[in-house]
């Protein structure tokens, strides 16, 4: 059984002139973007199974040309498999609570509903986030279980911060999709090397618990 899809978190950003492309990896023209396809990624739960697919981020450096700012628009869907979940409706939503507040919680706090599914970022200053998954502090806390317009992140030399996107109850068993597109990160305050990775987390409530998380490939972002 298919549910409708869930809510599309879209951010758009107008960027003036014309954009050269350049893999991260290599060595990009001083100004221009970089722009970086990312594989395709899925994780399993009992019954449940998240996948990423169509990630992309496309970094620019500062306007300001001061080295600690920089910006990255990520892109990506993600689809949600659960045709056995217990139907259960949703309490009051509190939102994505941010790890600060509960640590190895991804910023996913559930209700009642049958599931809660969240997805955004975790970046890093002079960190590797390569390894890093739960438990991390500072976190970014959004006032909205979705996000509309520009997130900035303030990162200190080895600090990381997890950044959500959007949260959903899931209530009812069935399929799910998800996506954004040309989500604006800021990163400021960084003067080091900066990376970032993308996060998918679902926990289930009921008789049996669960949480399954979804990582994706670190990326930098300057």
């Amino acid at each position: 059984m298919t549910h409708p899809s869930l809510r599309t978190i879209g951010i758009s950003a107008v960027v003036g002139g014309s954009v050269t492309t350049a893999l991260l990896a290599g060595a990009a023209a001083a100004g221009a973007d970089a722009f970086t396809r990312l594989p395709n990624g899925t994780a399993s739960g009992d019954g449940i199974r998240i996948v990423r697919s169509e990630e992309s981020a496309r970094v620019s450096p500062s306007m300001a040309a001061n080295g600690t700012s920089r910006t990255t628009w990520v892109s990506g869907q993600i689809t949600l498999y659960a045709p056995h979940l217990k139907p259960s409706k949703a309490g009051p939503s509190a939102g994505a609570a941010g790890e600060s507040e509960l640590p190895g919680s991804n910023g996913t706090a559930t209700n009642g509903a049958a599931a809660t599914l969240s997805t955004g970022y975790i970046v890093g200053c002079q960190v590797n986030v390569k390894g890093l998954q739960g438990g991390l502090s500072g976190s970014l806390t959004p006032t909205a279980p979705s996000v509309s317009g520009t997130l900035s992140v303030p990162l200190a030399a080895g600090e990381v911060k997890f950044v959500p996107l959007g949260t959903k109850n899931i209530e009812k068993p069935g399929t799910y999709h998800l996506g954004y597109d040309d989500a604006q990160i800021d990163v400021q305050d960084c003067a080091g090397y900066a990376q970032a990775r993308a996060f998918t987390t679902i926990e289930t409530t009921g008789e049996v618990h669960q949480k399954v998380n979804l990582y994706g490939k670190p990326f930098s972002i300057g």
